[in-house]
């Protein structure tokens, strides 16, 4: 029973993100799969954390549409999320729910999930709210200056919201902990996806693919065409490294986080 209705919360939820224009139609259909997979076998804990990040995330980017407009060029796609970026953030997730399937009676998989989870929602806020800031962001490696957008920039607004958003998936994910461990899965999903956020931008500045618009004269993550129609060209980072998987990596090194703090 609980499969069935894990299956088909994921389709409903899916389609209603779909229909809101949340997802694209290939977004809805990997959030389908994925959701439904973490509905039915985490059931209700594990879904809480997913709708904690889904919800959030997506209200965020439906609020702040506005204050993206100027920088959007710049994003590698929209915020109505395709397959590739669901995958990104959920995937990692969907494995981990699978292994706990497989092995119940294993805590630290808990603690992976919401490393992992608080990953992705710390960098989704952090990208919502820090063209909000009021000064212009600084390259995470050196300091410099740049403009708002730009991939491995960071700021005080964004930087807040890293941490809040990364706690808001430990503070969810302790209702569901027992007591004895609740606090240490506070630190280890707000530490890990703080952590997780701030890895995203480090590999932003200095790996990841990005591109040249000569239309525009602007750097951009887009590729092979911006978004004013005009062909880019990769001026930096590696080609094969876009920015789905640097926020799978970034999930990643969440949930390794997390893990540290609960074995230690």
């Amino acid at each position: 029973m609980q499969i069935f209705i894990g299956i088909l919360l994921g389709i409903l939820v899916s389609l209603a993100a779909w229909r809101l224009g949340s997802l694209s139609r290939s977004g809805a259909w990997a959030a389908a799969i994925t959701g439904g997979l973490i509905f039915a076998l985490g059931g209700l804990p594990w879904a809480a954390l997913l709708l904690a990040f889904f919800i959030s995330s997506s209200m965020l980017s439906k609020a702040f549409k506005r204050s993206k407009t100027a920088v959007s060029e710049k994003f590698s796609k929209g915020s109505q999320r395709d397959w590739g970026q669901v995958v990104a953030n959920g995937g990692l997730g969907t494995l981990f729910v699978v292994l706990f399937a497989i092995f119940p009676k294993q805590p630290v998989i808990w603690f992976a999930f919401a490393g992992a989870l608080a990953s992705v929602n710390a960098d989704t806020w952090a990208t919502e709210l820090g063209v909000l800031n009021p000064r212009r962001p600084r390259l995470i490696t050196n300091g410099q200056p740049v403009e708002p957008g730009t991939s491995g920039g960071i700021s005080l607004f964004g930087t807040l919201a890293t941490i809040a958003g990364a706690a808001l998936i430990g503070l969810v994910g302790a209702a569901f902990t027992p007591t004895g461990a609740r606090l240490s899965l506070i630190l280890a999903a707000t530490l890990g996806g703080t952590c997780g956020s701030l890895f995203d931008s480090l590999l932003g500045a200095k790996v990841q693919a990005i591109y040249h618009c000569p239309r525009c004269d602007k750097e951009t993550e887009r590729h092979p065409i911006h978004t004013c129609g005009a062909e880019t060209t990769q001026v930096r980072g590696w080609k094969w490294l876009n920015n789905d998987l640097v926020n799978f990596m970034a999930s990643l090194v969440g949930a390794l986080i997390a893990v540290a703090i609960h074995i230690l």
